[in-house]
């Protein structure tokens, strides 16, 4: 992607910063709290102590949690709206302004783990952020990434409950940036860009990440109780909004 992508990509989340803070608030959103974050927490295993990057962090709501939970944690986002409320929030964590495709600010093989939660779809330029990860990443390093499921892109969806149809005006193999209609609470419109699921896993692999795990979040049955409404919760039990991959760096990099 080219530099207006990426400077048009600043610009939008600078402006949605204080309503997506709102959004997912100091646990994250239903689908975070109820879906993928019970998958992520699994993914990362025991980060106490760990040096742990929070790759597109927002406004901090997981940079928190890490520190909590005894990692030590660094938060990075591309806009300076999001950091500064995440500063405001929590001064006693390192956070920065840093883009994924680059992590100018994060030195070579310094940190053991990297989370990116709800980020990759949202990058211009996916190849270089894998790349990015594994040059911070320590030999046998984790990185734990969530996105928008790019199969079922819930902003197309139509329908109600467990009964959706997804509809496409291009072809989903075409990797293009999309815009979807303003939702919620939020006025703007939202930029992302679409690639094929296969379209990550090569740029996984071609980065020299393998592959671990690979989940598709759902609401597990004990969390049943808390989705708020028969609709919703047929909607956490059937639509695949989001897949997690857990990948690790090598101990050793053949050929790099």
């Amino acid at each position: 992607m080219d530099e207006d992508s990426s400077r048009e990509t600043v610009v939008f989340w600078d402006k949605v910063a204080a309503a997506w803070d709102i959004q997912v608030g100091e646990r994250g959103d239903i689908n975070r709290r109820l879906n993928s974050d019970p998958v992520l927490w699994h993914f990362a295993g025991d980060i106490e102590d760990l040096d742990v990057l929070d790759a597109g962090c927002g406004t901090g709501y997981l940079t928190r949690q890490l520190a909590q939970r005894g990692a030590r944690a660094i938060g990075i986002d591309v806009s300076a709206k999001m950091i500064e409320i995440a500063r405001t929030k929590a001064p006693h964590i390192d956070f920065r302004v840093d883009s994924c495709t680059e992590l100018a600010t994060v030195d070579d093989e310094s940190v053991n783990l990297i989370l990116s939660n709800y980020v990759l779809m949202d990058v211009p330029d996916l190849e270089a952020s894998a790349r990015a990860f594994v040059r911070v990443l320590r030999p046998g390093g984790t990185t734990v990434v969530i996105f928008s499921h790019p199969c079922f892109p819930q902003g197309r969806a139509r329908g109600s409950g467990s009964v959706a149809e997804y509809v496409w005006e291009a072809s989903y193999f075409e990797e293009r940036k999309r815009i979807d209609p303003p939702w919620g609470h939020f006025t703007s419109e939202f930029i992302w860009f679409h690639r094929p699921l296969s379209g990550y896993w090569k740029a996984f692999n071609a980065a020299g990440l393998e592959v671990a795990d690979f989940d598709e979040p759902r609401i597990a049955e004990e969390s049943y109780h808390l989705a708020g409404s028969e609709k919703r919760l047929e909607e956490l039990k059937t639509r695949p909004m989001s897949v997690a991959f857990k990948l690790r760096k090598p101990e050793r990099m053949e050929g790099r």
